[in-house]
């Protein structure tokens, strides 16, 4: 009796064996109705099958051990697979500690409120999905009311940064803020999607309900660490 005789006494395929107990998922009610095997099962099939062999046709040692070493090179690389995912995902994730080191940095994320700078002024950018012939910036006061629109003009895809120094249109100062950033941009007359980009502080930095960090912006609210363009 051989070794594939066996498995499929029990009602057991090898890995990748064809067969009435195929390894799609569908059970063998013949016999043990296992579709595949572990560790333990190779162990109870292997004694089973010495335990019943033919003595006069006794299991080829050769086949036994080729098939011994390919199951253990089988579960080696499953273990193995495990780890490395194991380790991958602890490698890019970022832990609390790490995240607090954000607090007191500022951020370029997402957002349309901008505070300004002690000198003066804002700097931010635009984040374009395609490559636009016009881009345009409008900064308005607390109120929605504009203060100053800046041309960009024509600008790849991606982030076009922008610095504002704190002047109206008509050179006036503009005021303490807080400010609202808005952004167009058209590809020869076609809408390209695009958002602002705006610096702000991080106050506190915290877990969100998916058990990863977040931190707190000033104006913008909570923002997860890979919504982040730069840090300053």
């Amino acid at each position: 009796m051989d070794f594939d005789s066996t498995l499929q006494t029990l009602g057991v395929n090898r890995y990748g064996a064809s067969g009435s107990a195929s390894n799609t998922g569908t059970k063998d009610t013949s016999g043990l109705g296992k579709t595949e095997m572990d560790q333990s099962d190779f162990l109870t099939l292997m004694t089973a099958q010495l335990k019943n062999q033919d003595p006069f046709e006794p299991v080829d040692n050769t086949q036994m051990v080729a098939q011994m070493a390919q199951f253990s090179s089988l579960s080696g690389i499953t273990e193995m697979g495990t780890t490395l995912k194991a380790i991958a995902a602890k490698l890019g994730s970022t832990s609390l500690g790490d995240a607090l080191g954000y607090v007191g940095k500022t951020v370029l994320t997402e957002g349309s409120i901008a505070y300004p700078r002690e000198s003066g002024g804002i700097a931010g950018a635009v984040a374009l999905a395609k490559d636009a012939t016009d881009v345009n910036v409008t900064i308005s006061d607390a109120d929605g009311k504009p203060l100053k629109t800046i041309a960009l003009g024509k600008q790849a895809a991606g982030a076009v940064a922008f610095d504002w120094d704190g002047k109206t249109d008509n050179g006036a100062d503009a005021g303490a803020g807080p400010y609202t950033v808005k952004v167009a941009a058209l590809n020869a007359g076609a809408k390209v999607d695009a958002a602002p980009l705006v610096w702000a502080p991080v106050s506190t930095v915290s877990l969100g309900s998916d058990g990863k960090p977040v931190l707190t912006l000033p104006g913008i609210g909570q923002v997860p660490l890979d919504a982040v363009w730069q840090v300053g």
